[in-house]
């Protein structure tokens, strides 16, 4: 009965409605304007049982606040950095929320990204952070999706594929003050800066740099690289070559203040409610998007000296209560490190090796703890939480890498 009450709802939204499909959710759209981020998946899981043995909830009203509260608090143009599927939460609901939220802009890292998000509608500005192949390059300027460069002998091919098509192609530079990656060298920008404002199917939309340790307590190196790019903004200006868009901002930027007072900002790993390091958190103001749920799949009683998981790398002292979680690396769950997770509002230890689609943790402090209890990775149960930061520290990671690496086989639930 639950689940025909379940599939009522969900045939009750789609009437008069238009669908958008996006990896294997439904998101309802009323009038043509996103109406709420939902999908058939959770409808049952709020209404019958969670068809997934793991999940991970986004809180879309977090990705709103958060997003709200760097908008309402600078004055520049707000991009948003939906890269690596939006760091794990879900590039398209993340989206649409930030921009209803006051974002302006979206960046992603690689052409793929951004075009998956045009074809699902997205209208407003996109650019690709990182590099982009010869072989996208018009598909990327018919759909109107600005790019990276740094190198004039690909720009003078972007030049050409502009031409053929007689549309422009926009373009950010990129420059290199400090990281050590992709862009020109900061000493050699001018050059081609002039030969980008020199064409006539390249718009030079923008210029930008990225801070290699704008994370770290002490800012003078960040100071440094941001007195490199001023530089290099004041000799374009001076060659009266004037992009409409200058940024530098990543979040811990934004977060510590450096304010170097140029048009754009980018917002990454604040706008889900993570700490960019443990020397740079999010003001109290922010909170996590994110939770990562599972539930036991088994609970038994173990006598004394039993070996538990691959290896026998744990073996159990006395008759202990151990439980199986269906959750493994496969999904995302490192197999190093130490870890704990909450069950029932108790924090219990992983115990033996993690395995591809499993996990053994040890219950006795649970009293009563029966299959198919829910068990909390990331987030909070009871009067307890588990932050991303504390899952990285235990698997000697960062949290950027514990979200954007939660397995696409996980379903992701928009609440």
């Amino acid at each position: 009965m639950l689940l025909i009450i379940a599939i009522y709802k969900c045939l009750k939204l789609l009437n008069n409605s238009k669908q958008l499909h996006y990896r294997g959710f439904v998101f309802i759209r009323q009038g043509g304007e996103l109406w709420t981020p939902y999908c058939l998946m959770y409808t049952l899981y709020m209404n019958t049982q969670m068809p997934h043995s793991t999940w991970v909830e986004i809180e879309l009203e977090a990705i709103k606040d958060n997003v709200r509260y760097f908008s309402d608090n600078s004055d520049a143009n707000l991009m948003v950095i939906v890269k690596a599927n939006a760091y794990g939460h879900g590039a398209l609901p993340v989206l649409e929320t930030a921009l209803r939220a006051g974002a302006g802009w979206c960046g992603v890292a690689r052409a793929d990204e951004a075009l998956e998000l045009r074809r699902a509608g997205i209208q407003c500005p996109i650019l690709v952070l990182g590099f982009t192949p010869l072989s996208v390059i018009e598909e990327l300027i018919v759909n109107n999706i600005s790019m990276a460069a740094w190198d004039i002998e690909h720009l003078k091919d972007v030049d050409v594929i502009a031409q053929k098509i007689d549309m422009p192609a926009r373009i950010h530079l990129k420059v290199d003050t400090g990281m050590g990656r992709i862009g020109v060298y900061y000493r050699d920008a001018l050059d081609v800066a002039r030969y980008l404002n020199g064409t006539q199917s390249l718009l030079f939309e923008g210029i930008s740099t990225h801070y290699a340790r704008a994370h770290e307590a002490d800012i003078a190196p960040t100071m440094e690289q941001n007195n490199r790019f001023r530089n290099v903004v004041g000799l374009l200006r001076q060659a009266g070559i004037c992009p409409s868009l200058v940024h530098s901002e990543n979040s811990a930027a934004i977060i510590n203040r450096l304010d170097p007072k140029w048009n754009m900002i980018r917002l990454g790993i604040a706008m889900y409610g993570l700490d960019p390091s443990e020397d740079c958190q999010c003001p109290d103001d922010l909170r996590p998007a994110l939770t990562w749920k599972t539930q036991l799949s088994q609970v038994k009683h173990v006598p004394k000296g039993i070996g538990i998981s691959y290896g026998h790398k744990y073996i159990t002292s006395g008759p202990e209560i151990i439980g199986t979680v269906p959750t493994g690396y496969a999904d995302g769950y490192r197999p190093y490190g130490e870890k704990t997770v909450l069950v029932r509002g108790k924090r219990v230890s992983v115990v033996g090796a993690v395995c591809m689609d499993q996990f053994m943790v040890r219950l006795d402090s649970v009293p009563g703890a029966a299959v198919g209890d829910e068990v909390v990775i990331i987030g909070c149960q009871g009067m307890d939480r588990i932050s991303a930061e504390e899952v990285a520290l235990g698997w000697n990671t960062i949290n950027y890498d514990v979200v954007s690496s939660i397995g696409s086989r996980v379903p992701r639930v928009y609440v």
